[in-house]
């Protein structure tokens, strides 16, 4: 089932381009400004955002500030963070590990009126996209998704509320200049505006807030998990979570013994695999069924060592 080579390993720019689109909430930073200019100080906020041609088109709420320092200042920065939902939030908080983020600096352009209501007629057709997907799902499909907390984790429910809403918003354009992939060691790496644009999102981005989810909120999947440490990457993990997801496998946080220590002693820690499909899932159907043979085979395996 599991394949070594390079074509396993996603790049920085592909990273990037897959938090942008399983994420739909991000900081927007922009420079504070009044009638006398600009101010040289940074305000901050949350917003909600989609992408649209490897471009985040963001939601700002009427009255926020933005809207006025981009009037006199259009440089901003954006920041968007690998969705880390349920129980795997607070193991990356208790190991103080940091999920993997994007940051992204360039322009924040208002649209005109017609050009709003186009970003919001593309953010309708997305949202109606993944939810069809999402109801027309197979019985094994949905058992992953439905063990999620669905209100938190689905991106389409989070961006049906800015459909939804009465609020006005004012909706801009982020026209990059820079990108800066930071993975969860805090290391920074750059990653050229020419790849960016070369790359495609992963099909299974949109849903994999909740397909992470769905598996660590179940002891079964999460046994799973610990079984394929174990008989696919030769680690004895004492526990493990789905850490994310993408056409080409997935990362896995495990518990496993770390090295001998000078007195003899070895501790569990948590450390970061990556295993990976022999082929590649293109939708969330296939992503399910090859964690599925994953698993019989993984089985299979473990019998015959115990001679069951």
């Amino acid at each position: 089932m599991m394949k070594r080579s390079k074509t396993t390993v996603l790049t920085f720019a592909q990273k990037c381009k897959n938090i942008l689109a399983s994420n739909w909430q991000g900081s927007l930073h922009t420079i504070k400004a009044d009638a006398k200019g600009s101010k040289e100080e940074i305000y901050s906020s949350k917003v909600k955002y989609f992408v649209k041609k490897g471009k985040p088109y963001i939601w700002v709420p009427e009255r926020d500030l933005h809207n006025v320092n981009t009037v006199i200042d259009e440089r901003g920065s954006f920041a968007v963070t690998r969705p880390f939902p349920g129980p795997l939030a607070n193991l990356l908080r208790s190991t103080e590990k940091l999920p993997a983020r994007v940051a992204l600096t360039g322009d924040v352009v208002p649209l005109k009126d017609e050009k709003a209501k186009l970003a919001a007629e593309s953010l309708r057709e997305i949202v109606l996209s993944e939810q069809r997907a999402i109801k027309e799902s197979s019985y094994s499909v949905s058992g992953v998704l439905t063990s999620s907390s669905l209100g938190s984790t689905s991106r389409s429910e989070n961006l049906q509320e800015l459909l939804d809403s009465d609020k006005r918003y004012v909706v801009y354009k982020f026209n990059l200049s820079s990108c800066m992939y930071l993975d969860g060691n805090g290391d920074s790496h750059e990653v050229d505006l020419e790849d960016i644009e070369a790359s495609k999102a992963d099909p299974l981005s949109p849903f994999s807030t909740s397909l992470i989810d769905g598996i660590n909120q179940s002891e079964v999947r999460r046994r799973a998990l610990i079984l394929f440490c174990i008989t696919y990457l030769n680690n004895h993990a004492k526990d493990a979570f789905m850490l994310s997801v993408d056409r080409k496998g997935f990362d896995v946080l495990g518990k496993v013994l770390g090295p001998v220590k000078n007195d003899g002693s070895r501790e569990y820690h948590w450390k970061e695999f990556r295993i990976a499909f022999k082929e590649e899932a293109q939708d969330v159907e296939t992503f399910c069924l090859r964690l599925v043979e994953m698993e019989e085979a993984a089985l299979k395996k473990v019998s015959s060592f115990s001679g069951i």
